[in-house]
């Protein structure tokens, strides 16, 4: 029996469709509106010591996806996390919490939050499971979305199930100050390898922050006659068992409201979340 396609629901909330052929069969572009404001907002004044008014310059990221796949390869796909964790970014980056930081980014998918972290970060690191032509796909849109690229930029296999990391990769993960990750709770063998990853990631030459988008996905289940969102409470248990079993740090773990401006154009709903783990050296 085929496995049942499935398709980011971002895609009946606005059309960003366009008429644009693709590098690959079975591909579509998209291209995505955002505001990008040069600084915070503060009053400036001119010469003649007049009000000049900064208007936020109107930006579209350009990426190349899949409008449908199976669930073992949502990420070829954009979804609303990746917007949020998007949002996060640009936030960050008018409040400077960015500059000099080197960036991870765990399951990038098409690799929109990784080129929005580029244009404030010192150095990203985009990564994910070398499956279905994912790694390519960021390549390609990392080509088209070159013009926001101003940090140094890397793309590099990594696969929750596997941690036993090559030297080039370990050595990334060590240099990292920030780790990012959306919409990677999915599956339930995905997600506990997601927390093994998360928190060996963490622990390795702390301090560091996780910054981790998801969207609470309900299914109505007969074994609790209402509609839960199983994935999330499987995460939510492994993070409850794992954050104060770390031998070199101490993790503040904390969700964090959503009460920063909405940079791109998405509905931000009510089942999306941002964590926000920090791991702090106990040595």
């Amino acid at each position: 029996m085929p496995e049942l396609g499935v398709t980011s629901e971002i895609y009946d909330e606005y059309d960003y469709k366009t008429n644009m052929t693709p590098a690959h069969p079975g591909n579509v572009i998209s291209e995505f509106p955002f505001i990008l404001p040069e600084s915070l907002c503060t009053n400036k004044y001119d010469e003649d010591n007049d009000l000049d008014v900064e208007r936020p310059q109107k930006q579209v990221i350009k990426i190349e996806h899949r409008p449908k796949t199976a669930i073992a390869l949502v990420g070829l796909q954009v979804w609303r996390g990746a917007f949020l964790l998007s949002d996060l970014m640009i936030y960050l980056g008018l409040h400077e919490e960015l500059k000099g930081k080197c960036i991870l980014e765990l399951g990038a998918g098409t690799g929109i939050t990784s080129f929005v972290a580029s244009l404030y970060a010192k150095r990203v690191v985009c990564t994910d499971i070398d499956i279905g032509g994912i790694i390519p796909l960021i390549q390609l849109n990392a080509k088209y979305n070159s013009k926001f690229i101003k940090s140094d930029f890397k793309i590099l296999t990594l696969d929750f199930k596997d941690t036993a990391w090559n030297r080039d990769l370990e050595k990334e993960i060590k240099d990292s100050d920030i780790l990012l990750a959306a919409d990677v709770i999915y599956d339930d063998d995905v997600t506990a390898a997601f927390v093994a990853t998360m928190q060996k990631m963490l622990n390795m030459r702390s301090p560091k922050i996780l910054y981790l988008a998801l969207e609470k996905r309900y299914v109505f289940t007969l074994e609790h006659l209402d509609s839960v969102a199983p994935c999330y409470e499987t995460f939510l248990n492994l993070l409850d068992k794992v954050k104060n079993d770390n031998l070199h740090s101490k993790w503040k773990v904390e969700e964090m409201p959503l009460n920063f401006p909405k940079y791109f154009q998405y509905d931000r709903i009510k089942e999306l979340v941002l964590w926000k783990i920090t791991s702090i050296p106990t040595i």
